[in-house]
């Protein structure tokens, strides 16, 4: 079931990965780009994306970490994710980033280059356009 965490209504370009993201030690804070060169999303930049991912690891610096890219301007737009641990609602909460969890379904549905459109004011959270 897809659960409110933070509300907001954006729309933007999906950034997926299928790996969890450790947002400490895998996000440069003041690009955004992943520099983990293990992870899915190495050298792309979560910059004003609509991130989809399975969950966040890591320690709970991480949601500072999400506060720091947000404060610097590099932070995706949204976050969609099957389960929201503690750091990334916190993170988000704290930097305001619409977050929202979904079904596995729903998560094998969402590719990488879909324009969606999040509103957690409708009673479907999101639109494919």
């Amino acid at each position: 079931m897809n659960k409110i965490l933070v509300s907001g209504k954006v729309e933007g370009i999906v950034l997926k990965s299928n790996d969890p993201i450790n947002f400490l030690g895998t996000v440069d804070k003041k690009t955004g780009i992943i520099s983990d060169k293990e992870h899915s999303l190495f050298e792309k930049s979560i910059k004003n994306s609509i991130l989809v991912f399975p969950s966040g690891i890591g320690s709970s610096v991480g949601a500072y970490t999400i506060y720091s890219i947000k404060s610097n301007n590099t932070a995706p737009i949204a976050m969609i994710c099957k389960k929201a641990d503690l750091t990334v609602a916190t993170g988000c909460a704290l930097a305001n980033i619409p977050l929202i969890t979904i079904t596995d379904e729903e998560f094998e549905s969402i590719k990488t280059g879909m324009k969606l459109s999040l509103n957690t004011d409708s009673t479907t959270l999101i639109h494919y356009q």
